[in-house]
């Protein structure tokens, strides 16, 4: 019997919206975010999924989005774990900074490169390969025996936390991760086998 996972970014956030690097600081949902969690929920409830387990980060947008899915699914008085291992990738020094104003500063090569490239951090920050590696870690030893057991998993998190797992599940290289958009509020759904390898892709 296969798990379930559900991968889903948070809806559009306040920082999303003004071209900030966001990282680990903690803006809210915009207008359009909630609107996209509870879009997402409908979706959610409509192909008939009612998770067994909830997880998100420590990062209120990821948090909110949850909840508004879970108010639209009809479901409460459920445990939800949160934990860091499940943040956004942090951005260091160009958390907060506008990515045009942070090209000015550094030049477009530079930032492009601290953005796209797989193991490049940013000054003070992580790379992508840094988040991985607390970000599998954590799916493997919490997450992973759930989806084995054939339960089904809600995740709820950030971008490039979200990639992490999406290169690990369908075995992508850095470069094809990379080049993976996560749209804000979209939900990315696999059937996990006993063997925690994966099945199928399910688009909903």
């Amino acid at each position: 019997m296969s798990g379930t996972l559900i991968l889903v970014r948070h809806g559009q956030s306040e920082w999303n919206l003004k071209n900030l690097f966001t990282g680990w600081r903690n803006p809210n949902l915009t207008e359009k975010g909630v609107e996209e969690a509870r879009a997402t929920g409908k979706a959610l409830k409509a192909a008939g999924i009612v998770p067994d387990l909830y997880y998100t980060s420590a990062l209120r947008r990821a948090q909110h989005t949850l909840d508004l899915m879970l108010e639209e699914m009809g479901i409460d008085n459920v445990t939800i774990t949160r934990n860091v291992a499940l943040n956004e990738r942090d951005y260091g020094d160009l958390a907060g900074l506008n990515k045009d104003d942070a090209r000015e500063k550094w030049g477009e090569e530079q930032v492009h490169i601290w953005r796209r490239s797989f193991d490049v951090p940013p000054p003070g920050g992580e790379s992508l390969k840094d988040t991985a590696a607390r970000t599998l870690p954590y799916y493997e030893a919490e997450i992973l025996p759930q989806l084995k057991a054939g339960k089904t998993v809600l995740v709820a998190a950030h971008g490039n936390s979200l990639r992490a797992l999406v290169m690990a599940i369908e075995g992508l290289t850095p470069d094809e991760i990379l080049a993976r958009e996560i749209g804000t509020g979209e939900p990315t759904t696999y059937k996990i086998g006993t063997d925690g390898k994966l099945v199928e892709r399910v688009t909903l």
